[in-house]
């Protein structure tokens, strides 16, 4: 890889990760709409590593208050706001880590194929885009990330789960079924990241081990470049997200997301 390429393509993952429009679907849309190879999922494993630590600088502060308490429940078994976040958060990653085991094969082949990707891509964009477009408009409360109720980590925790397609975008999926419950922009932004750190975790983790058990020459440089680079982009994206979000809301995002799919769409069918 080039470091041109390399920058572009970090840069996608970082202004992507955490906006509703699907980061993994743009990264397999750059070497279908372009002369590139295929960055390979060790490439998306770096960039996702930098979105990692944004999501673990940005919110260091929470992060430390809903581990300390949730430290301390596991001693007393005595809840509080902070410890039930952290709950929410781990059992809320437990349905995409089945469904990740359980189609790891195909999200690794035969989704990132050409023939099927942006086809895939361009549907997924487009229904679950219009999915978050109607959740925004019709259905979002004022409800806190701090008041979910277990039945409510069980909706959104499946609803990521959908994220393994291609173009559904974890970040827009996670918080259509937060909006869909009620909660407001803000809070559904908020748990999405959240929530994005065990997901990112782990995958980065098993992605880890198979490129080491491999062996070969690995481009650390373009892994290293590739995490910073995605790292600072991620972090400046969801500080200027959240301020957007409260002013202007979602629909934006669903215009964008419908608009990509159509052209898709008129390009590859």
């Amino acid at each position: 890889m080039s470091t041109l390429e390399i920058l572009i393509l970090a840069l996608i993952q970082g202004l992507t990760e955490f906006l509703p429009i699907s980061s993994s679907g743009h990264l397999i849309l750059v070497p279908l709409l372009t002369d590139w190879d295929d960055q390979g999922l060790g490439f998306d494993m770096a960039v996702h590593l930098g979105s990692l630590f944004a999501v673990l600088v940005y919110f260091r502060h929470d992060i430390a208050l809903v581990v300390r308490d949730w430290s301390r429940s596991l001693l007393t078994r005595q809840p509080t706001e902070h410890s039930r976040l952290g709950w929410a958060v781990l059992w809320g990653t437990v349905p995409v880590g089945i469904a990740g085991l359980a189609f790891k094969d195909t999200i690794e082949t035969t989704m990132r194929t050409p023939e099927v990707g942006a086809i895939v891509i361009a549907c997924s964009l487009i229904g679950f885009g219009l999915l978050l477009g109607l959740a925004d408009w019709r259905f979002r409360g004022e409800r806190s990330e701090r008041d979910l109720r277990w039945t409510d980590v069980l909706v959104i925790g499946v609803a990521q789960a959908l994220a393994l397609i291609p173009g559904t975008s974890r970040s827009g999926i996670t918080m259509t079924a937060a909006l869909f419950l009620g909660m407001s922009r803000d809070a559904a932004a908020r748990f999405s990241f959240l929530l994005s750190i065990p997901v990112i975790a782990l995958a980065c983790g098993l992605k880890l081990v198979d490129l080491l058990r491999e062996g070969g020459a690995v481009d650390w440089y373009a892994l290293g470049l590739g995490t910073v680079v995605s790292g600072i982009a991620a972090y400046l994206c969801i500080h200027y997200f959240l301020s957007f979000i409260r002013r202007i809301g979602m629909q934006p995002f669903v215009a964008y997301r419908v608009v990509l799919g159509v052209v898709l769409l008129v390009l590859f069918l």
